[in-house]
């Protein structure tokens, strides 16, 4: 037998646990685990792992490419963020299908996201989460298109009025359709009545600039939105996903409805991980422009706590690829700038030391809200774990490795990044997508447009979560 890639000496660690062995790679499968002790066949590249730890390469479940909101159009294409992406570790993207204007339909939308990843050059797999912004009497047909398109996902913003929100008639229709087409609700939760407020409120006494992001946008607005949005779940009987959670209360929100039988699921993003609203104090506030913003040290605190115990399902880098320039055109009234951080990237070595380094997790955890529990839950089998018969999708790293985040050394299509100046372990040594060796050596090795636009499972097809 000959490979065309052996992985030899590998400590592979996947969600469940570790094992020693070598990783034989074939036409982008991995073909077969050998023992340590078992001679090694002959292959086409051989890489010694000893040293290293390997695991399944990341899926990144909430990643914007080619993004338009607003006048503001992210500097990316789906070549330049999935190269980003292979170099920090993350084989799998999964965007977004959301309507830029009006008279785009969801399908519109959708069917465009899967054209550009042929069209632009995807140098990695590409899922895609469809959106609704309005119900009209069309849409029921348009959800059914997009789940035989194998988009099982739908993405609604509960605030953002005037552009991607979506309102309660919208969500309840929704949820009710999803529920009948096995499929999951992604939501943007922040409660935009409060927002609209606080932000009146702002302006008024003249404190809107991005200084002023994190009281524009109070906890008490997410809390209270993800709240409403779990009655909407257990009332429709649809699985509900909450992206970027920024407060303890609104994990615990969520916990609770898990405990009274509702599929529900927090995201936290590594940037909040790291990160608290004293960004905003700062000499360059405008790299933290994001939704929602930081939040206090001790909702921090909080979060990383509830990350340790298990309470958070996925860590996802909520990826746009924006500047300082487009950042700065308004950043003295942020409800006119574009939000969004540039960190598909960075968000294996942000995740890693917040968790591991930082944080104490076991490596087994990490790997769950890194790589399987993203693949699980957004139903994407063959993902997510090194074992026979899955893609020959896996990163080697040092665990001991630091670097100094330095935006001009990433290739996120910006000019900062939320980590400058950080040092972060966990960067990858090796990464192999679909068989090919994209990173050798620390080195970006282009594979070419082999990136396919892939498909879900219904939700009923998706085994469940890894929790410690």
């Amino acid at each position: 037998m000959t490979f065309d890639l052996l992985i030899a000496n590998a400590t592979i660690v996947n969600a469940d646990g570790a094992v020693r062995a070598s990783i034989g790679i074939r036409g982008g499968i991995i073909e077969a685990l050998l023992a340590p002790d078992a001679s090694l066949p002959d292959a086409a590249r051989t890489i010694d792992a000893s040293g290293l730890l390997a695991i399944p390469g990341g899926v990144d479940g909430h990643c914007h490419a080619e993004q338009l909101t607003g006048k503001y159009l992210s500097l990316d294409t789906y070549a330049s963020t999935t190269s980003a992406a292979l170099r920090g570790g993350t084989t799998t993207i999964i965007d977004f299908g959301i309507p830029s204007d009006p008279s785009q339909t969801p399908i519109d939308a959708l069917e465009r996201k899967i054209r550009l990843v042929a069209e632009n050059g995807a140098r990695c797999d590409v899922a895609l989460h469809g959106s609704v912004i309005t119900w009209d009497d069309t849409t029921s047909a348009q959800l059914e298109k997009m789940a035989e398109l194998g988009v099982h996902s739908v993405k609604m913003y509960t605030t953002n009025r005037g552009s991607t929100m979506s309102d309660d008639d919208t969500i309840v229709r929704v949820m009710h359709e999803l529920k009948r087409l096995d499929g999951l609700a992604y939501i943007h939760s922040e409660h935009d009545g409060i927002i609209h407020d606080r932000t009146t409120s702002c302006a008024g006494r003249g404190e809107i600039g991005i200084e002023h992001l994190h009281e524009s946008r109070p906890a008490i607005s997410e809390d209270a939105s993800v709240r409403e949005i779990i009655a909407i779940a257990e009332y429709t009987g649809a699985p509900v996903y909450f992206v970027h959670q920024s407060t303890p209360a609104a994990v615990d929100a969520v916990r609770e409805a898990r405990t009274r039988g509702l599929d529900a699921f927090s995201e936290v993003c590594p940037h909040y991980l790291l990160h608290d609203e004293s960004v905003y104090s700062g000499r360059t506030p405008e790299k933290f422009a994001c939704c929602p913003p930081f939040r206090t040290a001790d909702d921090m605190a909080g979060l990383r706590e509830r990350v340790r115990r298990g309470l958070v399902d996925t860590l996802s880098s909520d990826h746009t690829a924006y500047d300082l320039a487009q950042k700065r055109e308004h950043s003295d009234d942020v409800r006119f700038m574009p939000h969004g951080l540039p960190g598909v990237q960075t968000r294996m070595p942000a995740s890693y030391t917040a968790m591991v380094v930082e944080g104490g997790a076991p490596l087994e955890h990490f790997v769950a809200l890194f790589a399987a529990n993203p693949a699980r839950v957004n139903g994407l089998h063959g993902k997510g774990a090194v074992v026979a018969g899955n893609d020959a999708d896996i990163v080697l790293f040092d665990p001991e490795e630091r670097r100094v985040v330095n935006a001009a050394e990433l290739h996120q299509d910006s000019d900062f990044s939320p980590f400058d100046g950080m040092e972060l372990a966990g960067w990858p040594r090796y990464v192999v997508s679909g068989g090919h060796l994209s990173v050798d050596e620390g080195e970006f090795v282009d594979p070419g447009a082999v990136g396919r636009f892939i498909g879900q499972a219904p939700f009923s097809q998706r085994p469940g979560v890894t929790r410690p």
